[in-house]
């Protein structure tokens, strides 16, 4: 196996920074069963919508998360098969532990 480029390291690095969050982690765990909106997202991790939104934020500056609009309501879902399997291999780690 070939070591990894320094612009690579970082970028891995920088995602997995992403997963360092509590927050972030109850939100992904939410998105894995549905789509949802940021006041229901909230609802269900029993946090603040706007503690939320901006956990949303950095979510989707890391490509993590997606959104679309459905009237006035934005709807956010994962936003690929990729995360799903990346959350699920960190669980299924910490249970073998």
């Amino acid at each position: 196996m070939n070591l990894l480029d320094d612009d690579l390291t970082i970028d891995i690095a920088e995602l997995f920074k992403i997963f360092g969050d509590s927050t972030r982690i109850k939100i992904i765990n939410v998105l894995l069963q549905n789509e949802l909106c940021v006041c229901d997202i909230a609802s269900k991790i029993n946090i603040s919508q706007s503690a939320v939104s901006h956990q949303l934020r950095i979510l989707k500056q890391a490509k993590l998360v997606k959104y679309r609009k459905e009237g006035n309501c934005i709807i956010y879902s994962l936003s690929d098969d990729h995360v799903k399997k990346i959350f699920l291999l960190g669980c299924e780690h910490i249970n073998e532990l």
